[in-house]
C-alpha cells in the first residue's frame, strides 16, 4: 500500500524544527516523553504523509495537487 503525500516542503521543515526543539527540552528537562512526540513528526516529514491531514482532508504537498 502506498501513502500519498500530503505533507509539503515547508511542513517538512517545520515539523522538523519543531521535533528538534522537543528533543533539546527532553534533553534540557527530565521530561524524556517529549521524545515520543519528536519521533512522530520527524517520521511524518520522512514520509510526507500525516494521518491527521488524511482525517481531516488537508493537503499541503503542492506537487501531488498539480498531478492530479
Amino acid at each position: 500500500m502506498k501513502l500519498k503525500k500530503n505533507v509539503g516542503k515547508v511542513d517538512q521543515i517545520v515539523r522538523y524544527v519543531l521535533a528538534l526543539v522537543l528533543v533539546v527540552l527532553a534533553i534540557v528537562l527530565p521530561l524524556w516523553w517529549l521524545v515520543i512526540p519528536a519521533a512522530v513528526l520527524v517520521f511524518t516529514a520522512i514520509f510526507s504523509f500525516c494521518g491527521l491531514y488524511t482525517l481531516f482532508g488537508l493537503n499541503t504537498c503542492k506537487i501531488e495537487e498539480e498531478k492530479k
